[in-house]
Protein backbone atom coordinates (compact mmCIF):
# COMPACT_ATOMS: atom_id res chain seq x y z
CA UNK A 1 0.00 0.00 0.00
CA UNK A 2 1.72 3.21 -1.46
CA UNK A 3 -0.56 6.20 0.54
CA UNK A 4 0.60 10.06 -0.77
CA UNK A 5 -0.56 12.30 2.29
CA UNK A 6 -0.89 16.00 1.24
CA UNK A 7 -0.03 19.05 3.21
CA UNK A 8 1.62 17.61 6.76
CA UNK A 9 3.62 20.88 7.05
CA UNK A 10 2.71 24.09 5.59
CA UNK A 11 4.56 25.94 2.97
CA UNK A 12 5.63 28.90 5.53
CA UNK A 13 6.96 25.42 7.96
CA UNK A 14 8.62 23.88 5.04
CA UNK A 15 10.79 27.26 4.76
CA UNK A 16 11.08 27.29 8.56
CA UNK A 17 12.49 24.08 7.98
CA UNK A 18 14.83 24.96 5.15
CA UNK A 19 15.82 27.70 6.80
CA UNK A 20 17.08 26.29 9.93
CA UNK A 21 18.10 22.83 7.89
CA UNK A 22 20.63 25.43 5.42
CA UNK A 23 22.32 27.04 8.90
CA UNK A 24 23.29 23.28 10.00
CA UNK A 25 26.63 21.17 9.22
CA UNK A 26 25.54 18.03 7.06
CA UNK A 27 27.21 14.74 7.65
CA UNK A 28 28.10 11.28 5.38
CA UNK A 29 24.41 9.86 5.13
CA UNK A 30 26.24 6.27 5.61
CA UNK A 31 26.27 7.02 9.26
CA UNK A 32 23.07 5.39 9.74
CA UNK A 33 22.83 2.90 7.17
CA UNK A 34 22.67 -0.84 7.42
CA UNK A 35 25.58 -2.88 6.15
CA UNK A 36 23.97 -3.46 2.74
CA UNK A 37 22.56 0.04 2.66
CA UNK A 38 25.84 1.52 2.72
CA UNK A 39 27.11 0.33 -0.04
CA UNK A 40 24.44 2.15 -2.25
CA UNK A 41 24.06 5.34 -0.46
CA UNK A 42 25.36 8.73 -1.75
CA UNK A 43 23.82 11.33 0.31
CA UNK A 44 24.24 13.88 3.41
CA UNK A 45 22.24 13.90 6.33
CA UNK A 46 21.90 15.82 9.84
CA UNK A 47 23.85 14.67 12.44
CA UNK A 48 20.62 12.04 14.21
CA UNK A 49 21.29 13.39 17.29
CA UNK A 50 21.77 16.71 17.03
CA UNK A 51 19.38 19.31 18.95
CA UNK A 52 18.14 20.63 15.98
CA UNK A 53 17.80 17.69 14.11
CA UNK A 54 15.69 15.75 17.10
CA UNK A 55 13.64 19.76 17.58
CA UNK A 56 12.64 19.25 13.54
CA UNK A 57 11.47 15.87 14.25
CA UNK A 58 9.06 16.45 17.19
CA UNK A 59 7.56 19.22 15.07
CA UNK A 60 6.85 16.26 12.41
CA UNK A 61 5.72 13.79 14.74
CA UNK A 62 3.09 16.73 16.02
CA UNK A 63 2.09 17.70 13.05
CA UNK A 64 1.46 13.89 12.30
CA UNK A 65 -0.32 13.26 15.10
CA UNK A 66 -2.67 15.66 13.58
CA UNK A 67 -3.08 14.38 10.25
CA UNK A 68 -6.22 12.17 9.89
CA UNK A 69 -5.14 10.19 6.62
CA UNK A 70 -1.96 9.21 8.36
CA UNK A 71 -3.62 8.23 11.52
CA UNK A 72 -6.11 5.82 9.10
CA UNK A 73 -3.35 4.69 7.02
CA UNK A 74 -0.55 3.85 9.51
CA UNK A 75 -2.74 3.57 12.50
CA UNK A 76 0.55 3.99 14.25
CA UNK A 77 2.35 2.27 17.73
CA UNK A 78 5.32 3.82 17.50
CA UNK A 79 6.95 6.19 14.92
CA UNK A 80 11.30 6.58 15.40
CA UNK A 81 12.26 9.96 15.50
CA UNK A 82 12.61 11.82 11.84
CA UNK A 83 15.76 11.84 10.28
CA UNK A 84 16.83 14.84 7.43
CA UNK A 85 18.90 13.99 4.09
CA UNK A 86 20.23 15.91 1.31
CA UNK A 87 20.54 14.92 -2.39
CA UNK A 88 22.72 17.27 -4.44
CA UNK A 89 24.12 16.86 -8.29
CA UNK A 90 25.51 13.22 -8.13
CA UNK A 91 24.45 11.75 -4.80
CA UNK A 92 21.59 9.15 -4.91
CA UNK A 93 20.66 6.07 -3.19
CA UNK A 94 20.45 2.58 -5.10
CA UNK A 95 18.06 -0.04 -4.78
CA UNK A 96 17.85 -1.32 -1.29
CA UNK A 97 15.35 -2.58 1.76
CA UNK A 98 15.06 -0.65 5.44
CA UNK A 99 16.27 -2.77 7.97
CA UNK A 100 13.30 -4.61 9.76
CA UNK A 101 14.51 -3.41 13.12
CA UNK A 102 15.33 0.31 14.18
CA UNK A 103 16.71 1.26 17.87
CA UNK A 104 17.27 4.88 19.22
CA UNK A 105 20.02 4.72 21.55
CA UNK A 106 18.97 8.31 22.61
CA UNK A 107 15.64 7.29 23.87
CA UNK A 108 15.93 3.35 23.93
CA UNK A 109 12.88 3.21 21.22
CA UNK A 110 13.02 -0.01 19.54
CA UNK A 111 10.29 -0.41 16.75
CA UNK A 112 9.73 -3.02 14.00
CA UNK A 113 10.30 -0.99 10.75
CA UNK A 114 6.23 -1.64 8.99
CA UNK A 115 5.46 1.11 7.04
CA UNK A 116 8.31 3.84 6.04
CA UNK A 117 7.72 7.57 5.29
CA UNK A 118 9.36 10.03 3.18
CA UNK A 119 8.42 13.69 3.92
CA UNK A 120 9.34 16.03 0.89
CA UNK A 121 11.30 19.71 2.02
CA UNK A 122 11.75 20.75 -1.71
CA UNK A 123 9.30 21.59 -4.77
CA UNK A 124 9.91 19.09 -7.57
CA UNK A 125 10.95 22.21 -9.93
CA UNK A 126 13.80 22.40 -7.43
CA UNK A 127 15.91 19.74 -8.46
CA UNK A 128 16.17 16.76 -11.66
CA UNK A 129 16.16 13.67 -10.58
CA UNK A 130 16.00 12.93 -7.20
CA UNK A 131 12.62 10.64 -7.55
CA UNK A 132 11.58 7.83 -4.83
CA UNK A 133 10.96 4.76 -7.02
CA UNK A 134 9.17 2.01 -4.44
CA UNK A 135 8.49 -1.40 -6.53
CA UNK A 136 5.99 -3.97 -5.37
CA UNK A 137 3.96 -6.53 -7.12
CA UNK A 138 2.21 -4.13 -9.87
CA UNK A 139 6.09 -2.70 -10.43
CA UNK A 140 7.92 0.37 -9.98
CA UNK A 141 6.36 3.70 -8.46
CA UNK A 142 8.12 6.67 -9.38
CA UNK A 143 7.38 9.18 -6.55
CA UNK A 144 8.27 12.94 -6.59
CA UNK A 145 5.70 15.31 -4.35
CA UNK A 146 5.53 19.12 -3.28
CA UNK A 147 7.14 20.27 -0.65
CA UNK A 148 5.22 19.44 3.12
CA UNK A 149 3.79 16.39 1.54
CA UNK A 150 5.02 12.84 2.29
CA UNK A 151 4.50 9.11 1.21
CA UNK A 152 3.91 6.35 2.92
CA UNK A 153 4.90 2.55 1.66
CA UNK A 154 5.74 -0.55 3.24
CA UNK A 155 9.33 -0.99 4.75
CA UNK A 156 9.18 -3.99 3.18
CA UNK A 157 9.72 -2.75 -0.71
CA UNK A 158 13.01 -2.55 -2.26
CA UNK A 159 13.60 1.29 -2.95
CA UNK A 160 16.13 4.11 -4.23
CA UNK A 161 16.26 7.27 -4.92
CA UNK A 162 17.15 8.37 -8.18
CA UNK A 163 20.35 10.39 -8.76
CA UNK A 164 20.17 14.14 -8.38
CA UNK A 165 21.55 16.26 -11.63
CA UNK A 166 20.63 19.43 -10.66
CA UNK A 167 19.87 21.16 -7.32
CA UNK A 168 19.20 19.50 -4.06
CA UNK A 169 16.51 17.07 -2.70
CA UNK A 170 16.29 17.72 0.80
CA UNK A 171 13.54 15.58 2.60
CA UNK A 172 12.74 13.88 6.39
CA UNK A 173 12.51 10.27 6.36
CA UNK A 174 11.95 7.48 9.10
CA UNK A 175 9.90 4.42 9.89
CA UNK A 176 6.45 3.57 11.72
CA UNK A 177 5.96 0.68 13.85
CA UNK A 178 1.64 -0.33 13.40
CA UNK A 179 -0.97 -1.09 15.74
CA UNK A 180 -1.85 -3.51 13.28
CA UNK A 181 0.93 -5.61 12.21
CA UNK A 182 -0.36 -7.52 8.92
CA UNK A 183 -0.63 -5.21 5.99
CA UNK A 184 -3.53 -7.08 4.12
CA UNK A 185 -5.48 -6.12 7.21
CA UNK A 186 -3.95 -2.23 7.83
CA UNK A 187 -5.05 -1.81 3.82
CA UNK A 188 -8.32 -3.09 4.76
CA UNK A 189 -8.83 -0.98 7.85
CA UNK A 190 -7.92 2.45 5.74
CA UNK A 191 -10.26 1.55 3.28
CA UNK A 192 -13.24 0.88 5.91
CA UNK A 193 -12.55 3.51 7.35
CA UNK A 194 -12.42 6.28 4.12
CA UNK A 195 -15.99 4.52 3.04
CA UNK A 196 -17.03 5.36 6.41
CA UNK A 197 -16.21 9.32 6.36
CA UNK A 198 -17.97 9.63 2.87
CA UNK A 199 -21.08 7.41 4.11
CA UNK A 200 -20.97 10.33 6.77
CA UNK A 201 -20.25 12.83 4.70
CA UNK A 202 -23.77 12.10 3.02
CA UNK A 203 -26.03 10.34 5.83
CA UNK A 204 -24.49 11.58 8.97
CA UNK A 205 -23.11 10.08 11.72
CA UNK A 206 -26.43 9.15 13.28
CA UNK A 207 -27.86 7.09 10.23
CA UNK A 208 -28.13 3.75 12.10
CA UNK A 209 -26.23 1.99 9.10
CA UNK A 210 -23.54 4.30 9.99
CA UNK A 211 -23.32 3.67 13.53
CA UNK A 212 -23.61 -0.21 12.64
CA UNK A 213 -20.51 0.28 10.57
CA UNK A 214 -18.37 2.29 12.85
CA UNK A 215 -19.25 -0.18 15.44
CA UNK A 216 -17.87 -2.85 13.36
CA UNK A 217 -14.60 -0.99 11.50
CA UNK A 218 -14.08 -0.17 15.41
CA UNK A 219 -14.46 -4.26 16.39
CA UNK A 220 -11.96 -5.22 13.49
CA UNK A 221 -9.12 -2.93 14.69
CA UNK A 222 -9.57 -3.89 18.03
CA UNK A 223 -9.41 -7.74 17.02
CA UNK A 224 -6.30 -6.99 14.41
CA UNK A 225 -4.85 -3.68 16.76
CA UNK A 226 -1.45 -5.56 19.19
CA UNK A 227 -0.47 -2.92 21.65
Amino acid sequence: MLICIPDILSKQDVADFRRIMDAEKWEDGRSTAGAQSAEVKQNDQLAPDSDVSRALGKRVISALSKNLMFISAAVPLHIFPPLFNRYVPGKFFGEHVDNCIRGDHLTGLRIRTDLSITLFLSEPEEYDGGELVVEDYYGAHRVKLPAGHAVLYPATSLHMVTPVTRGARVSSFFWVQSMIKDAHARRMSFDMDNALQELVTRLGRNDPQVRQLTNIYHNLVRHWAEL
